[in-house]
Protein backbone atom coordinates (compact mmCIF):
# COMPACT_ATOMS: atom_id res chain seq x y z
CA UNK A 1 0.00 0.00 0.00
CA UNK A 2 2.93 2.37 0.65
CA UNK A 3 3.97 2.00 -3.00
CA UNK A 4 0.44 2.21 -4.38
CA UNK A 5 -1.00 5.41 -5.88
CA UNK A 6 -4.60 4.31 -5.27
CA UNK A 7 -5.13 5.42 -1.63
CA UNK A 8 -3.78 8.88 -2.49
CA UNK A 9 -5.86 9.25 -5.66
CA UNK A 10 -8.97 8.10 -3.78
CA UNK A 11 -8.27 10.63 -1.00
CA UNK A 12 -8.02 13.37 -3.62
CA UNK A 13 -11.35 12.44 -5.18
CA UNK A 14 -13.03 12.55 -1.76
CA UNK A 15 -11.74 16.01 -0.80
CA UNK A 16 -12.30 17.39 -4.32
CA UNK A 17 -15.89 16.14 -4.26
CA UNK A 18 -16.22 17.79 -0.86
CA UNK A 19 -15.36 21.08 -2.59
CA UNK A 20 -18.75 21.13 -4.35
CA UNK A 21 -20.95 21.52 -1.24
CA UNK A 22 -18.33 23.68 0.48
CA UNK A 23 -18.17 26.02 -2.52
CA UNK A 24 -21.97 26.24 -2.58
CA UNK A 25 -21.90 27.39 1.04
CA UNK A 26 -18.96 29.78 0.59
CA UNK A 27 -20.51 31.49 -2.45
CA UNK A 28 -23.33 32.70 -0.23
CA UNK A 29 -20.82 35.05 1.35
CA UNK A 30 -18.22 35.72 -1.37
CA UNK A 31 -18.11 36.39 -5.09
CA UNK A 32 -16.56 33.68 -7.29
CA UNK A 33 -13.18 35.32 -7.97
CA UNK A 34 -12.79 36.49 -4.38
CA UNK A 35 -13.44 32.94 -3.21
CA UNK A 36 -10.81 31.64 -5.62
CA UNK A 37 -8.13 33.91 -4.15
CA UNK A 38 -9.12 33.30 -0.51
CA UNK A 39 -9.24 29.53 -0.98
CA UNK A 40 -5.68 29.35 -2.28
CA UNK A 41 -4.41 32.01 0.11
CA UNK A 42 -5.48 29.69 2.96
CA UNK A 43 -3.86 26.74 1.17
CA UNK A 44 -0.64 28.72 0.67
CA UNK A 45 -0.49 29.64 4.35
CA UNK A 46 -0.91 26.00 5.41
CA UNK A 47 1.65 24.76 2.88
CA UNK A 48 4.14 27.46 3.91
CA UNK A 49 3.98 26.25 7.50
CA UNK A 50 4.60 22.66 6.35
CA UNK A 51 7.51 23.69 4.13
CA UNK A 52 9.16 25.68 6.93
CA UNK A 53 8.61 22.87 9.44
CA UNK A 54 10.15 20.36 7.05
CA UNK A 55 12.89 22.82 5.99
CA UNK A 56 12.32 22.02 2.37
CA UNK A 57 14.81 23.49 -0.12
CA UNK A 58 13.67 26.00 -2.72
CA UNK A 59 13.21 24.76 -6.31
CA UNK A 60 16.14 24.91 -8.68
CA UNK A 61 16.25 28.03 -10.81
CA UNK A 62 15.82 26.04 -14.04
CA UNK A 63 12.60 24.47 -12.72
CA UNK A 64 10.89 27.69 -11.60
CA UNK A 65 9.25 28.23 -15.04
CA UNK A 66 7.68 24.77 -14.73
CA UNK A 67 6.24 25.64 -11.32
CA UNK A 68 4.93 28.96 -12.65
CA UNK A 69 3.31 27.09 -15.55
CA UNK A 70 1.72 24.61 -13.12
CA UNK A 71 0.39 27.43 -10.93
CA UNK A 72 -0.96 29.31 -13.92
CA UNK A 73 -2.60 26.31 -15.60
CA UNK A 74 -3.95 24.52 -12.53
CA UNK A 75 -5.15 27.46 -10.49
CA UNK A 76 -5.20 30.91 -12.09
CA UNK A 77 -6.10 30.31 -15.74
CA UNK A 78 -8.33 27.34 -14.89
CA UNK A 79 -10.39 29.37 -12.43
CA UNK A 80 -10.74 32.28 -14.87
CA UNK A 81 -11.77 29.93 -17.72
CA UNK A 82 -14.20 27.95 -15.57
CA UNK A 83 -15.89 30.98 -14.01
CA UNK A 84 -16.10 32.78 -17.35
CA UNK A 85 -17.69 29.72 -18.95
CA UNK A 86 -20.24 29.40 -16.17
CA UNK A 87 -21.05 33.12 -16.47
CA UNK A 88 -22.45 32.42 -19.97
CA UNK A 89 -25.19 30.34 -18.37
CA UNK A 90 -23.76 26.91 -19.13
CA UNK A 91 -25.75 24.31 -17.21
CA UNK A 92 -24.15 22.27 -14.43
CA UNK A 93 -24.83 19.15 -16.49
CA UNK A 94 -22.90 20.49 -19.47
CA UNK A 95 -19.96 21.66 -17.37
CA UNK A 96 -19.79 18.28 -15.60
CA UNK A 97 -19.62 16.42 -18.89
CA UNK A 98 -16.95 18.70 -20.35
CA UNK A 99 -14.74 18.46 -17.25
CA UNK A 100 -15.25 14.69 -17.18
CA UNK A 101 -13.21 14.60 -20.41
CA UNK A 102 -10.04 15.54 -18.46
CA UNK A 103 -8.83 11.93 -17.91
CA UNK A 104 -9.24 11.18 -21.62
CA UNK A 105 -7.45 14.39 -22.69
CA UNK A 106 -4.68 13.77 -20.15
CA UNK A 107 -4.20 10.19 -21.35
CA UNK A 108 -3.92 11.41 -24.94
CA UNK A 109 -1.37 14.09 -24.02
CA UNK A 110 0.61 11.64 -21.88
CA UNK A 111 0.75 9.26 -24.83
CA UNK A 112 2.03 12.11 -27.01
CA UNK A 113 4.59 13.66 -24.65
CA UNK A 114 5.57 10.81 -22.29
CA UNK A 115 5.02 7.82 -24.63
CA UNK A 116 2.64 6.28 -22.10
CA UNK A 117 0.56 3.73 -23.95
CA UNK A 118 -2.79 2.38 -22.82
CA UNK A 119 -4.32 -0.93 -23.84
CA UNK A 120 -7.51 -1.03 -25.88
CA UNK A 121 -9.26 -2.40 -22.78
CA UNK A 122 -8.30 0.71 -20.81
CA UNK A 123 -9.52 3.11 -23.51
CA UNK A 124 -12.79 1.16 -23.57
CA UNK A 125 -12.98 1.42 -19.77
CA UNK A 126 -12.58 5.21 -19.91
CA UNK A 127 -15.31 5.39 -22.55
CA UNK A 128 -17.58 3.38 -20.23
CA UNK A 129 -16.78 5.66 -17.29
CA UNK A 130 -17.47 8.73 -19.43
CA UNK A 131 -20.84 7.17 -20.31
CA UNK A 132 -21.53 6.89 -16.58
CA UNK A 133 -20.80 10.61 -16.17
CA UNK A 134 -23.15 11.37 -19.09
CA UNK A 135 -25.93 9.44 -17.33
CA UNK A 136 -25.21 11.29 -14.08
CA UNK A 137 -25.16 14.73 -15.68
CA UNK A 138 -27.70 14.59 -18.49
CA UNK A 139 -30.46 12.36 -17.12
CA UNK A 140 -33.45 14.70 -17.24
CA UNK A 141 -31.19 17.70 -17.85
CA UNK A 142 -30.62 19.98 -20.83
CA UNK A 143 -27.27 20.17 -22.61
CA UNK A 144 -26.37 23.80 -23.35
CA UNK A 145 -24.06 24.90 -26.14
CA UNK A 146 -22.79 28.47 -26.42
CA UNK A 147 -19.55 30.42 -26.14
CA UNK A 148 -19.31 29.32 -22.51
CA UNK A 149 -18.76 25.72 -23.57
CA UNK A 150 -15.55 26.77 -25.37
CA UNK A 151 -14.29 28.37 -22.16
CA UNK A 152 -15.05 25.14 -20.30
CA UNK A 153 -13.23 23.08 -22.92
CA UNK A 154 -10.26 25.39 -22.32
CA UNK A 155 -10.64 24.76 -18.58
CA UNK A 156 -10.54 20.98 -19.15
CA UNK A 157 -7.43 21.37 -21.31
CA UNK A 158 -5.75 23.46 -18.60
CA UNK A 159 -6.42 20.81 -15.94
CA UNK A 160 -4.97 18.17 -18.27
CA UNK A 161 -1.84 20.29 -18.76
CA UNK A 162 -1.57 20.70 -14.98
CA UNK A 163 -1.71 16.92 -14.57
CA UNK A 164 1.17 16.48 -17.02
CA UNK A 165 3.22 19.17 -15.28
CA UNK A 166 2.64 17.39 -11.95
CA UNK A 167 3.79 14.16 -13.53
CA UNK A 168 7.00 15.81 -14.73
CA UNK A 169 7.80 17.70 -11.53
CA UNK A 170 7.28 14.72 -9.18
CA UNK A 171 10.23 13.03 -10.87
CA UNK A 172 12.64 15.42 -9.13
CA UNK A 173 10.66 16.90 -6.22
CA UNK A 174 8.61 15.57 -3.33
CA UNK A 175 4.80 15.77 -3.55
CA UNK A 176 4.80 18.49 -0.87
CA UNK A 177 7.32 20.58 -2.82
CA UNK A 178 5.44 20.16 -6.10
CA UNK A 179 2.13 21.11 -4.52
CA UNK A 180 3.44 23.98 -2.41
CA UNK A 181 5.44 25.76 -5.09
CA UNK A 182 2.68 25.33 -7.69
CA UNK A 183 0.07 26.71 -5.27
CA UNK A 184 2.37 29.59 -4.24
CA UNK A 185 2.77 30.79 -7.82
CA UNK A 186 -0.91 30.20 -8.54
CA UNK A 187 -1.89 32.28 -5.50
CA UNK A 188 0.44 35.11 -6.58
CA UNK A 189 -1.36 35.23 -9.92
CA UNK A 190 -4.76 35.09 -8.20
CA UNK A 191 -3.71 38.07 -6.07
CA UNK A 192 -5.19 40.33 -8.76
CA UNK A 193 -8.51 39.52 -7.06
CA UNK A 194 -7.16 40.21 -3.55
CA UNK A 195 -8.47 43.81 -3.20
CA UNK A 196 -12.05 42.71 -3.87
CA UNK A 197 -11.70 39.70 -1.58
CA UNK A 198 -10.32 41.80 1.28
CA UNK A 199 -13.16 44.27 0.77
CA UNK A 200 -15.77 41.50 1.11
CA UNK A 201 -14.29 39.97 4.27
CA UNK A 202 -15.54 42.47 6.92
CA UNK A 203 -19.17 42.14 5.87
CA UNK A 204 -19.13 38.34 5.61
CA UNK A 205 -20.57 36.29 8.51
CA UNK A 206 -18.23 33.78 10.12
CA UNK A 207 -20.52 30.95 8.97
CA UNK A 208 -19.39 31.57 5.38
CA UNK A 209 -15.70 31.90 6.27
CA UNK A 210 -15.52 28.38 7.74
CA UNK A 211 -16.19 26.72 4.33
CA UNK A 212 -13.39 28.86 2.82
CA UNK A 213 -10.96 27.56 5.45
CA UNK A 214 -12.08 23.99 4.78
CA UNK A 215 -11.66 24.50 1.02
CA UNK A 216 -8.13 25.81 1.50
CA UNK A 217 -6.98 23.20 4.01
CA UNK A 218 -8.66 20.06 2.69
CA UNK A 219 -9.85 20.46 -0.91
CA UNK A 220 -6.72 22.41 -1.87
CA UNK A 221 -3.68 21.72 0.35
CA UNK A 222 -4.44 18.12 1.34
CA UNK A 223 -6.07 17.26 -1.99
CA UNK A 224 -3.21 18.45 -4.17
CA UNK A 225 -0.52 16.88 -1.95
CA UNK A 226 -2.33 13.54 -2.24
CA UNK A 227 -2.72 14.07 -6.02
CA UNK A 228 1.00 14.77 -6.47
CA UNK A 229 1.86 11.74 -4.31
CA UNK A 230 -0.33 9.54 -6.50
CA UNK A 231 1.47 10.77 -9.63
CA UNK A 232 4.84 10.10 -8.05
CA UNK A 233 3.89 6.51 -7.25
CA UNK A 234 2.01 5.64 -10.47
CA UNK A 235 3.65 4.05 -13.47
CA UNK A 236 1.20 5.74 -15.86
CA UNK A 237 -0.56 9.09 -15.68
CA UNK A 238 -3.92 7.53 -16.57
CA UNK A 239 -3.78 5.29 -13.49
CA UNK A 240 -4.26 8.45 -11.41
CA UNK A 241 -6.40 10.67 -13.64
CA UNK A 242 -8.90 7.83 -14.16
CA UNK A 243 -10.07 8.49 -10.60
CA UNK A 244 -11.49 11.85 -11.71
CA UNK A 245 -14.46 9.98 -13.20
CA UNK A 246 -15.58 9.23 -9.63
CA UNK A 247 -15.81 12.89 -8.58
CA UNK A 248 -19.39 13.59 -9.84
CA UNK A 249 -20.70 10.39 -8.24
CA UNK A 250 -19.05 11.07 -4.87
CA UNK A 251 -20.19 14.71 -5.04
CA UNK A 252 -23.76 13.49 -5.51
CA UNK A 253 -23.54 11.34 -2.38
CA UNK A 254 -22.04 14.22 -0.38
CA UNK A 255 -24.89 16.43 -1.58
CA UNK A 256 -27.23 14.17 0.35
CA UNK A 257 -25.13 14.44 3.52
CA UNK A 258 -24.91 18.24 3.34
CA UNK A 259 -28.19 19.33 1.79
CA UNK A 260 -30.36 16.19 1.97
CA UNK A 261 -30.41 16.07 -1.83
CA UNK A 262 -31.71 12.53 -2.31
CA UNK A 263 -29.70 10.73 -5.04
CA UNK A 264 -31.96 9.92 -7.96
CA UNK A 265 -32.04 6.97 -10.34
CA UNK A 266 -29.38 8.61 -12.53
CA UNK A 267 -26.93 8.77 -9.62
CA UNK A 268 -27.13 5.05 -8.94
CA UNK A 269 -27.16 3.95 -12.59
CA UNK A 270 -24.40 6.38 -13.58
CA UNK A 271 -22.37 5.52 -10.50
CA UNK A 272 -22.74 1.81 -11.24
CA UNK A 273 -21.53 2.30 -14.81
CA UNK A 274 -18.53 4.32 -13.56
CA UNK A 275 -17.65 1.56 -11.08
CA UNK A 276 -17.99 -1.04 -13.82
CA UNK A 277 -15.64 0.97 -16.05
CA UNK A 278 -13.15 1.39 -13.21
CA UNK A 279 -13.19 -2.34 -12.60
CA UNK A 280 -12.42 -2.93 -16.26
CA UNK A 281 -9.63 -0.33 -16.21
CA UNK A 282 -7.82 -1.61 -13.12
CA UNK A 283 -8.73 -5.31 -12.98
CA UNK A 284 -9.77 -6.20 -16.53
CA UNK A 285 -6.54 -8.05 -17.20
CA UNK A 286 -7.22 -10.38 -14.27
Amino acid sequence: MKRSPHPFAATTVLVWALAFPLTTLALRGFSAFSLGFLRYAVASAALLVLCLARRLPLPKLKDIPWFIAAGAAGFFLYMVAFNTGMAYGVSSATSSVILASVPVITAGLASLFFSEKLRARQWAAMALEFLGVLILALYGAVFTANLGTLWLVLAALLVSCYNLLQRRLTRNYSPLQVTAYSVFFGTLLLAVFAPKAVGELPATPAAFIVPVLALGLFSSALGYIAWATAFQKAERTATVTNYMFFTPFVAGLLGYLFFREVPGVATWIGGGVILLGAGLFYFGKK
